[in-house]
C-alpha cells in the first residue's frame, strides 16, 4: 500500500527542512546554507549542510543525504509509509492512498495492534497474580527470571481453559484470527490459540506488538514452542524479537546479533550487551536481512556452532552483496546457549561476541579443524574442503586472501589452489532456479579467476558495440561467463521471450560485459538460432545453455531486480560524483530520487508502475 504521489508532494513542500533537523541537532545560517554538527554520526566540526530552499541535506562526513522524508526515515527508523505520516500529521495534511481502502486499512491495523496490545496487558497480569498461574512463575524463577524482569519483558501467561482470553477481553472472530489470538474450531465456537504457555510479546521495530511465542512448561503437553501463525500483522519471514529494544546500541555499536531463542535475547541483555534480536521460529531469511540493513551493515550470528557452520554459504554471501552487509560468527565456547553463558560467565560471553569472526574465515577455519594437516592426503582435502566454502564468495580481492593463507596451512602452492578453484566454479550448481524461486538474488559473481573460452584462431566473431565487447573486461577475444544474478536472469528472460529483449530491456540495464554483448547479440539478430550462428563461440555456448533452462520467475520480477540492481550501480556513482564536487547538493535531487524509488520498489513488488518508471529514469540518464 501506497500514499499518492499529490500527497507525496505535498508532506515535502510543506516541512520545514531547517525546522525538522533542528528539532535533531543544532543549526546555524553560513550564506545560503545552514550547517552543524551531523546527526548520524559523531563528530566534532559541523559537516552537516541543509538547503533550506530545496528542501535537502547532505553531510560531508558520512555522506548521508536525501529530504524531510529521507531524513526521518533515518533517524527514527521508520519506513516510507510511516515517514509520510509522521511528517503528515505535523502539518496537519489528510493523506490519500493508492489502494481503495488504504487509509481504512491503516485504521484497522491500527486497531489490531490495540487488541494485541490489549491482550499483551492481560496476560501478563494473568501471569503475576493469576492462582492457575503459580507453576508458570515458578519455572521462570528457575530460569533466572525475577518479577523486574518479568515486567521489563511483559512476560505473559495463557492459562488452559479453551477460551478465556476471547471471553476476557470480548473479542470477535475477525479480530481473533487477524491478531492470530484465536480461530473457530470443529465445533464452530471460538478458541484461544495459545493456551497453557508462557508467552513472549514480539514486537515491530516501533515497538508495536505483533505477535507471540509460547513456550510450554517442562511437563505440559504439545510442542515445545508456539509461535503466532502468519496474519495480517506477523510473519514470521519478517519478524526480529527484540528488535526495538535493541536497535538503539544495533545503531550506537554498528552491529547486530543474530539469536535463535527469546531467551537468549535476554540473556545476552543479562551480560550488559543490549543489541541482540532473535528470528521467530524460523531461519534468517533475506527480509530479516533487509530490515536489519537499515540500523547496521555487521551482523553477528550467534548460533550453535555447528548450524553457523552448516549455514548456506552461497545465500550469506549473496545477502552479503545484495544489500551490503558483512557476516560474522560468534564462537560460542563449549556449544553453549547464550542464556546459559550469561549465567555462567558472562565476561566469556561477551569476550566471545567481541572476538566475532567474518562469516567466512570461520568456515574455512572448521573445514581445515575438521581434516588431517599432518599427511599431504589430510591436507589435500581439508584444502578442497576449504575451497568449496570459498568459491561460492562474490568478492575474489577477499577470495584471493583466504588462497594465500590457506596456501601457507595446507602448504600448497596457491597457484594449484588457484587452478582447483576454477575446477570447483565450472562444475555445475545445484538447481539452477532454486534462488529465483526463493527470491535469493543468486549465488555469486564469478570473478577473474573463472575459465573463459578463447575465439577460434582466425574467427572474428560478431560485430557489437563499443563497450558491450570484451575489450570491456580487459581481455581482447575473450569473454567471461556470465556472473549469477539478476543480470544473467535477465538474459534467460530474453533468450526465452526475445520480445521483451526488445522492448523492455537496454544495455543501460546492465553492468557485466558479457551479458550486455548478449543482450545486444540477440536484439541485432533478431533470434536466438542466428545468435547462436554468428556470435563468438562463448556466447554462442552460454546462450545456448540458457536457452534450455526453465524460467520460473514472472518477467516483472526479472525486471524489477534488474533495474534495482543498476539504480544501485548508478546511486554508489552519483554518491561519489558528489563526494568530488564543490557542490555536492546540486546531486542530492537524483540520489533522493533513487533511494526513495529503490526502497518504493521493495515494498510495492516488482509488478508496480515505479519500475517502468525506474527503466526510463535509468534509460535517459545513461543515454
Amino acid at each position: 500500500m501506497g500514499i499518492v504521489d499529490e500527497d507525496v508532494a505535498r508532506v515535502r513542500e510543506s516541512t520545514d527542512m531547517v525546522a525538522l533537523v533542528s528539532q535533531y541537532t543544532q543549526l546555524r545560517r553560513v550564506g545560503q546554507r545552514w550547517v552543524g554538527l551531523c546527526p548520524f554520526h559523531a563528530e566534532k566540526s559541523p559537516s552537516f549542510s541543509v538547503n533550506a530552499t530545496e528542501g535537502l541535506y547532505h553531510c560531508f562526513g558520512c555522506k548521508a543525504s536525501g529530504d524531510a522524508i529521507t531524513f526521518v526515515r533515518e533517524i527514527e527508523h521508520l519506513d516510507f509509509v510511516d515517514a509520510v505520516e509522521h511528517l503528515a500529521a505535523k502539518a496537519s495534511i489528510s493523506l490519500r492512498y493508492t489502494e481503495r481502502g488504504g487509509g481504512e486499512e491503516r485504521k484497522r491495523r491500527e486497531h489490531l495492534h490495540e487488541v494485541l496490545e490489549r491482550a499483551l496487558e492481560w496476560y501478563h497480569e494473568r501471569l503475576r497474580s493469576a492462582p492457575d498461574a503459580a507453576r508458570a512463575r515458578s519455572y521462570l524463577r528457575s530460569r533466572g527470571f525475577d518479577s523486574e524482569e518479568v515486567a521489563r519483558y511483559r512476560i505473559g501467561w495463557a492459562p488452559e481453559g479453551w477460551d478465556e482470553l476471547t471471553r476476557a477481553l470480548r473479542l470477535g472472530r475477525k479480530d481473533l484470527e487477524d491478531t492470530g489470538l484465536g480461530m473457530l474450531n470443529r465445533r464452530n465456537r471460538l478458541q484461544d490459540f495459545f493456551r497453557g504457555r508462557v508467552l513472549f510479546p514480539i514486537h515491530d521495530e516501533r515497538g508495536r506488538p505483533i505477535g507471540f511465542g509460547g513456550r510450554r512448561l517442562p511437563d505440559g503437553e504439545g510442542p515445545k514452542y508456539q509461535n503466532s501463525r502468519d496474519n495480517v500483522l506477523y510473519h514470521k519471514s519478517r519478524a526480529l524479537y527484540g528488535l526495538d529494544r535493541a536497535k538503539a546500541e544495533v545503531v550506537s555499536e554498528n552491529e547486530v546479533i543474530i539469536c535463535e531463542g527469546y531467551t537468549d535475547v535476554i540473556g545476552f541483555d543479562r551480560a550488559g550487551i543490549h543489541r541482540a534480536v532473535a528470528t521467530c521460529g524460523t531461519a534468517l531469511t533475506e527480509d530479516h536481512v533487509r530490515m536489519l540493513s537499515r540500523f547496521t551493515r555487521r551482523i553477528l550470528l550467534a548460533y550453535d556452532a555447528d548450524e553457523a557452520g552448516q549455514s548456506a554459504a552461497e545465500r550469506t554471501y549473496a545477502w552479503e552483496k545484495a544489500h551490503d552487509v558483512g557476516f560474522w560468527v560468534v564462537d560460542l565456547p563449549g556449544g553453549a546457549d547464550p542464556d546459559e553463558l550469561a549465567a555462567e560467565d558472562p565476561a566469556a560471553l561477551a569476550a566471545a561476541v567481541e572476538s566475532a569472526r567474518p562469516f567466512v574465515e570461520f568456515r574455512v577455519q572448521r573445514a581445515l579443524a575438521s581434516g588431517d594437516l599432518d599427511n599431504p592426503e589430510g591436507r589435500a582435502r581439508a584444502a578442497t574442503a576449504a575451497l568449496e566454502v570459498i568459491a561460492p564468495h562474490h568478492d575474489d580481492l577477499v577470495v584471493d586472501q583466504y588462497l594465500m593463507s590457506l596456501a601457507d596451512s595446507t602448504r600448497i602452492d596457491v597457484d594449484r589452489l588457484r587452478e582447483r578453484l576454477v575446477d570447483i566454479r565450472r562444475q555445475p550448481t545445484p538447481e539452477p532456479n532454486e534462488h529465483a524461486r526463493s527470491g535469493d538474488p543468486g549465488p555469486r559473481d564469478p570473478g577473474p579467476t573463472d575459465p573463459v573460452i578463447d575465439h577460434a584462431p582466425g574467427d572474428p566473431g560478431t560485430s557489437l558495440p563499443p563497450g558491450s565487447g570484451p575489450e570491456a573486461s580487459g581481455a581482447p577475444g575473450v569473454f567471461a561467463p556470465m556472473p549469477h544474478g539478476a543480470e544473467r536472469e535477465a538474459i534467460r528472460l530474453a533468450v526465452n521471450r526475445p520480445d521483451l529483449a526488445a522492448t523492455a530491456m537496454g544495455p543501460e540495464l546492465f553492468e557485466d560485459p558479457t551479458c550486455r554483448a548478449a543482450l545486444e547479440l540477440l536484439v541485432s539478430t533478431g533470434s536466438l538460432a542466428e545468435a547462436v550462428a554468428q556470435g563468438p563461440p562463448e556466447l554462442a555456448e552460454e546462450l545456448s545453455r540458457l536457452s534450455v533452462e526453465d524460467v520460473v520467475v514472472e518477467p516483472t520480477d526479472v525486471l524489477g531486480r534488474l533495474a534495482t540492481e543498476a539504480a544501485r550501480v548508478e546511486l554508489a556513482e552519483l554518491e561519489r560524483a558528489a563526494r568530488a564536487s564543490e557542490d555536492p547538493l546540486e546531486y542530492s535531487s537524483a540520489i533522493s530520487y533513487l533511494k526513495v524509488t529503490i526502497e518504493e520498489v521493495r515494498r510495492h513488488g516488482a509488478g508496480s508502475e515505479i519500475v517502468w518508471e525506474l527503466v526510463d529514469w535509468l534509460r535517459s540518464s545513461r543515454a
